[in-house]
């Protein structure tokens, strides 16, 4: 648990006190976007592949059991919040890295933005959130956890980094869009379009997630079928 737990706090450390600090900046300055971008991947890489490692070699004992119609419940979140995540990865976003011209568009909360302008993190936290349900024991609750925590403060750390960056652009993106989503559109503040999605991100985002759901006992080792 030990390990797990270091791992997990690495994993978070880097993406808060590298990726969302003046330390981002003074890297850059120093290393060159580039080298930097690379050098924090191959972090990030190295910190999930050891909170993998850890997670693998827990025993698990699960400290309760769902209902059937809550676990089925909970599946149905996951798929949710996986969908939107990948759909997230598809469609245009002036908030992802190397997207950010998109705020000098003429429309840049257009299309999926509408709904929430950080749907992938917003899909990692309805699918970490689900799968803590679905796993209740200690290794999981804090394997889990450690994306929930990032999904969670992702939007804040995002929207403070670009707000910093962007500041005259920023206001007016930020004001006819949310966090959470359809809030901008329910508020008044935008309008829910659908044709700007289209059709072919959702239907690839479906189709990972179901290939994901098929092979998920020979990747993760729990069969769902």
């Amino acid at each position: 648990m030990g390990m797990l737990i270091a791992a997990g706090l690495f994993f978070i450390g880097i993406h808060i006190f590298i990726s969302s600090t003046p330390l981002r900046g003074w890297l850059i300055a120093r290393l060159g976007t580039l080298p930097y971008q690379g050098a924090f991947s191959l972090l990030s890489f190295a910190g999930i592949a050891w909170l993998i490692w850890a997670y693998a070699r827990m025993e698990r004992t699960q400290s309760w059991a769902l209902p059937e119609f809550a676990s089925l419940l909970a599946m149905l979140v996951a798929f949710i919040g996986l969908a939107l995540a990948m759909l997230g990865v598809l469609s245009p976003n002036p908030t992802t890295v190397n997207q950010e011209a998109l705020l000098q568009s003429p429309a840049p909360a257009s299309g999926l933005i509408r709904i929430t302008r950080h749907p992938f993190m917003v899909g990692a936290v309805l699918w970490a959130l689900a799968h803590m349900a679905l796993n209740p024991d200690a290794a999981s609750l804090v394997f889990f956890g450690v994306f929930l925590i990032l999904a969670g403060l992702g939007p804040w750390l995002i929207d403070r980094k670009k707000a910093r960056a962007f500041a005259g652009q920023w206001p007016q993106f930020a004001a006819v869009t949310s966090i959470v989503p359809f809030a901008a559109i329910l508020g008044g503040r935008n309008q829910f379009k659908p044709g700007e999605i289209g059709l072919w991100r959702p239907a690839v985002a479906v189709l990972i997630v179901l290939l994901l759901m098929y092979f998920h006992g020979a990747l993760f080792g729990v069969a769902l079928f």
